[in-house]
């Protein structure tokens, strides 16, 4: 079997936040057999889509002549042959996550098994689930949840549906409703911090003692303020504490870990096992968070959690894409035995993203089954593919 060309779609979806764009880049890697293979690249917010719509056309002409069969070997001329690859970044990773999920994808189709049995089969039978950034309510449309409470209730709409387990950011809306518009590094202010605290307790108290609570802070904290916020948060039982700073410098997350008791989290903006490495090594993380579609597809991503494993670390995989996303992540989640829990993103409710594919895979009572499909059980539709802005790349590959 050979790839004979690669579709590049950038499609339009919806975001949890009114105001930002919301693209899914997918690629339809095909065959002279006759078989595709549908994967995505993980960066559908944020400012990126554009290039990472033009990464994976670069990585189509690489892949070129191939046999999808060969996953490491395609894996490894795209990490090695395009000599970015090596130094990685969100979006050459993105590009070959993109690649490599829908090379994943056409083996267990030519091969009529769903891909966690390409991976070692099941050690989960069905997997728990969270509600992901309820600070944008807990339903289809999503608003500003401000108030401790209108907190109060987005909690109790995700319970009533059967989650044990929610994510908020307490920090991302100001007290005016403002989307980021307080400054959260250097030290927070008693508004601030009085703020997020009573959001919190009203999770808290709307949950009962037994409700777990991931705290998320994308980032926007620093290592200041997220060690003065997770001291004041200590008495509610948090879960974990997701991105209380950015991983380029590694260090700080053993700082923080050293000044609170609560469990750091983070890994959507780590790039392959070699990014993974120094967290590992000095295990200021207790869960890990890689993407599937922006740290290396399912060939890298099943290295860092196995790599996880060797130091006791969870996995919680970030999922905030479309459903391929979401399908290629259940497939991973299915094999690996340090699964911790699944994000289920409050975008992921939103009805414009799910009906760019054929499948609604979603929770019920707070658990998923993994979809039992040859492949990654999801494609595009044929209306999504129509309307998306695409390219094609055929011929000769580069690098032969």
């Amino acid at each position: 079997m050979k790839i004979t060309s690669v579709d590049v779609l950038k499609c339009r979806g919806k975001c949890s936040v009114e105001t930002d764009d919301f693209f899914t880049i997918n690629v339809r890697v095909n065959t002279d057999e006759g078989i595709s293979g549908f994967g995505e690249a993980g960066i559908a917010y944020g400012v990126g889509a554009d290039a990472a719509f033009g990464m994976c056309r670069d990585m189509a002409e690489v892949v070129l002549g191939m046999d999808p069969m060969d996953n490491e070997a395609i894996w490894d001329k795209m990490h090695r042959k395009t000599f970015w690859g090596m130094g990685g970044g969100s979006i050459v990773f993105a590009g070959i996550s993109a690649i490599d999920i829908a090379v994943w994808d056409i083996k267990g189709k030519a091969l009529g098994v769903p891909v966690y049995k390409l991976l070692g089969g099941k050690t989960n039978s069905k997997l728990r689930s969270y509600a992901s950034q309820i600070q944008f309510d807990w339903s289809p449309k999503s608003k500003a949840v401000l108030s401790p409470e209108d907190y109060k209730a987005a909690t109790r709409k995700a319970m009533s549906e059967g989650y044990d387990c929610v994510k908020v950011d307490p920090l991302l809306w100001s007290n005016r409703g403002g989307f980021q518009d307080w400054n959260t590094r250097g030290i927070l202010s008693n508004e601030q911090l009085r703020t997020a605290v009573e959001r919190v307790a009203a999770v808290r108290e709307a949950g009962g003692e037994d409700l777990d609570i991931i705290i998320e802070l994308h980032s926007y904290t620093d290592t200041n303020t997220s060690i003065q916020l997770a001291r004041a948060l200590e008495p509610y039982d948090i879960f974990y504490y997701e991105e209380p700073t950015q991983p380029l410098n590694s260090d700080l997350f053993k700082e923080i870990s050293r000044k609170t008791s609560i469990p750091l989290a983070s890994g959507e903006r780590i790039y392959s096992r070699w990014g993974y490495r120094p967290f590992f090594e000095s295990r200021s993380l207790s869960v890990i968070q890689p993407d599937v579609c922006n740290t290396g597809g399912i060939t890298e991503t099943k290295k860092i959690c196995d790599m996880a494993h060797v130091y006791d670390i969870g996995v919680q995989l970030h999922v905030c894409g479309g459903p391929i996303s979401t399908a290629a992540t259940l497939q991973i989640e299915a094999a690996i035995p340090n699964f911790l829990i699944h994000e289920q993103h409050q975008g992921a409710l939103i009805p414009e993203n799910i009906a760019t594919c054929k499948y609604n895979y979603q929770p019920v009572n707070g658990y998923f089954q993994v979809p039992e499909l040859p492949g990654i059980g999801q494609e595009l539709t044929e209306e999504t593919i129509a309307r998306a802005e695409k390219f094609t790349v055929s011929g000769k590959a580069r690098f032969d």
